[in-house]
């Protein structure tokens, strides 16, 4: 395998290591939204400093430090997408850093997304962009560890049959003001509809719809905040189904579900188009704005 190109540059599978580095206090907060939302675009990274240091190519290159100091690391699964030589680097941590972090006394026990690799960063785009616009409009992202600790809840709801287990749960404080979230993410890869006891987008609604109606995000979680359960499709026809059968269900908690539809391409390669600050489709009468306070 070719370490480096014809210009003896750095590849997507080798970088010289590099001794010394220490990451500055820019660099540790990038550190630490990987560490709360999971794998970065180098594109979200500087989105989330871009405040304070507005140069992105001065940015990449402080990323390829720290992955040469060992810090950071490329998921293997990004390889996979078309074209993969032209998108922006993901990058993760690893366990130096993550001790790093432990060393200065910043780690958390986050609630980072699980399961299928590709399910799982697009949850942390979603999440790590609404972190990013909400800071931009003065409002703090509350991250699912934080809730959690509250009364030393799982994130894992028993119902009446079965369980919920959301792709991420968070919270904004609109400066006293709260709201609260659960978030799923749907790729497509689950039935609408089945008698298999399997999970499907028809179950998930009730699923939902039983928390709402029950109020189990209070009893379990300890939230008093009202919660939004908000459903992120990549495919506009796919959303359609979706709202078809939540109005068929007719009931009131279904207000409090909403949806909108991402371009998973775009999202990955820019933040802009991950921003969630546009309308969610909901059976109410009035679009859902995420960063509107709570009336």
């Amino acid at each position: 395998m070719t370490q480096t190109d014809s210009l003896g540059r750095s590849t997507f599978h080798h970088i010289a290591p590099q001794t010394g580095v220490r990451p500055t206090n820019r660099e540790i907060r990038w550190l630490k939204h990987i560490e709360r939302h999971g794998p970065q675009s180098s594109q979200y990274l500087y989105e989330l400093t871009r405040g304070t240091h507005r140069c992105k190519d001065t940015a990449l290159r402080q990323m390829q430090k720290l992955r040469a100091g060992g810090f950071l690391r490329l998921p293997q699964q990004q390889r996979a997408t078309e074209n993969s030589d032209f998108n922006p680097y993901v990058y993760d941590l690893t366990k130096a850093a993550k001790v790093h972090l432990f060393d200065l006394g910043l780690a958390e026990p986050t609630v980072r997304p699980t399961g299928h690799w590709w399910h799982g960063f697009l949850t942390s785009c979603v999440t790590s962009s609404i972190d990013i616009a909400a800071a931009r409009r003065g409002v703090q992202y509350i991250p699912a560890h934080t809730i959690l600790a509250k009364q030393g809840a799982t994130l894992e709801i028993p119902m009446k049959r079965g369980k919920l287990i959301p792709d991420q749960l968070f919270a904004l404080d609109y400066g006293g003001s709260f709201r609260s979230f659960m978030l799923e993410v749907d790729r497509g890869t689950e039935p609408i509809k089945t008698a298999a006891a399997r999970k499907s987008l028809d179950r998930s609604i009730d699923h939902y719809l039983e928390v709402l109606e029950r109020q189990l995000h209070q009893s379990h979680y300890g939230l008093k905040a009202n919660m939004v359960v908000l459903w992120v499709f990549t495919s506009r026809s796919r959303q359609a189904r979706f709202l078809e059968i939540l109005r068929t269900r007719s009931h009131p908690a279904g207000r409090a579900i909403v949806s909108q539809v991402v371009n998973s391409v775009q999202l990955y390669k820019n933040v802009s188009a991950g921003l969630t600050l546009g309308s969610w489709a909901s059976i109410g009468s009035t679009p859902f704005q995420i960063i509107d306070i709570p009336s």
